[in-house]
């Protein structure tokens, strides 16, 4: 009789389950004019995207070439690990050192064995081909929580990239695999689970050091939360990682595998460049334009932080106090505030990088919807922010880069900095009317 009362229970249920998704699925289609600009239908039809992606995806991989780069210089490094080697500055391959931190060892030695040594190149598509998916995932399970991004626009972060699909299944670079465990990051920290967060955020940098753009943004968002003794050990959770993870060729040549996986001062080619062909290559390898970059791409971020991030009308060093200490009341973060301090962080940081090449593109490409969607300009049409992902679709898929092309991804660059500028406004309604009536 139990039996019989467990098993009407769970059909009971599964009814209820059945009637509600049919419930909302007539509503969306009663509300069908409505489903391609309201974000609450982001899951139905990130749903349908990413069917249709599965479909696009494999036909990209059966139908166009591959093209060789870094793959067999990935599986020859990775090589050198397995064989016994574990000193950084004697790890080779064709397109030169091993630059990248010890996560990309690991991951990609899992890779060597399931693609039999790197030879099964197909089996390598495929896996990179599910890793797009899974990204896909993670990128509108955040769109889903922020809620602020008409779901027509998704159709342009999935079907409408040649470059990124190049990117994961023609290319097989590394940057992918780093862009993934960054998104689960975040959405780990949009649950509120500020430790796995940090922990996935740190092994995704362990993967390829371009991570570090966002970090600004997290240590503000622990700072907010948590206050400096509080964020104290989460981001110990980051360094420890980086420890454990780069242990054994930190025994063998630390210095080695510091300055070769960690290398700030890395020299780019101008040949590759995206973002800076209309400058002379002399200046484009010229240190003090290098410094000049960084001295910009610091102020913004100095800029961001005090006047759009930091809106509680409090001083900024507010935030190193414990946040029941602090005279404003501390209040949780909302899901676009971690977003949009995360995304914007990384955002300043591509504005000002030294270079930009092809495989960067995933660096940002997933975030510019948010960017330019998620606060309200009236000056900024729909229609032009069509045309800004539009021209900076164009600029990356222009090989080779030229002057004109580097030109308008500055230009699209400058107008999401000034959305995002102009967008927010520095102190919450709320903050200023306690202010007057205090």
């Amino acid at each position: 009789m139990a039996a019989g009362l467990r098993k009407r229970g769970r059909s009971g249920s599964a009814a209820q389950a059945a009637g509600l998704c049919k419930q909302w699925l007539q509503r969306a289609w009663q509300e069908r004019r409505l489903l391609l600009r309201e974000p609450r239908y982001t899951l139905l039809v990130a749903a349908c995207l990413c069917l249709a992606e599965v479909g696009i995806t494999f036909w990209v991989i059966h139908r166009v070439a591959y093209t060789e780069i870094d793959w067999k210089a990935y599986m020859a490094q990775v090589e050198g690990v397995i064989n016994g080697t574990y000193d950084y500055t004697q790890l080779q391959g064709d397109t030169g050192p091993l630059v990248y931190p010890a996560g990309f060892v690991y991951i990609f030695m899992g890779l060597y064995y399931a693609t039999g040594r790197g030879t099964d190149i197909r089996m390598a598509q495929n896996i990179f081909a599910v890793l797009y998916l899974a990204t896909l995932l993670l990128v509108f399970l955040i769109y889903h929580q922020t809620c602020k991004v008409p779901p027509f626009v998704f159709f342009f972060m999935c079907c409408a990239s040649y470059r990124v699909h190049s990117i994961f299944v023609l290319r097989l670079f590394n940057d992918p695999v780093a862009m993934v465990l960054l998104f689960l990051s975040i959405n780990f920290l949009l649950a509120q689970r500020w430790g796995w967060g940090c922990c996935f955020f740190s092994l995704a940098v362990s993967v390829k050091m371009n991570v570090l753009l966002f970090a600004p943004g997290l240590l503000f968002l622990l700072l907010t939360q948590f206050g400096f003794r509080g964020a104290l050990p989460k981001l110990g959770i980051c360094a420890g990682l980086q420890v454990v993870l780069g242990l054994p060729f930190l025994l063998e040549n630390p210095i080695g595998y510091l300055s070769r996986s960690f290398d700030l001062g890395r020299q780019f080619l101008f040949r590759w460049t995206v973002n800076w062909r209309f400058l002379p290559e002399a200046l484009f390898l010229h240190r003090a334009f290098h410094l000049a970059l960084l001295a910009a791409h610091l102020t913004l971020l100095l800029l961001f932080a005090l006047c759009r991030w930091h809106r509680t009308g409090e001083s900024i060093l507010s935030l190193l106090r414990d946040p029941s200490k602090r005279k404003v009341p501390p209040q949780p973060l909302t899901p676009n505030q971690i977003v949009s301090t995360l995304f914007t962080s990384n955002f300043i940081g591509i504005c000002f990088s030294r270079s930009l090449h092809y495989q960067f593109y995933v660096w940002y490409f997933h975030t510019l919807p948010y960017l330019l969607w998620a606060t309200p300009a009236r000056w900024l049409t729909h229609l032009l922010r069509l045309l800004v992902l539009g021209l900076i679709e164009l600029s990356w898929n222009t090989y080779p880069s030229t002057s004109c092309s580097s030109a308008a991804l500055h230009v699209c660059h400058a107008v999401i900095l000034l959305q995002l500028w102009l967008g927010l406004q520095p102190f919450p309604k709320s903050t200023q009317h306690s202010k007057k009536a205090h």
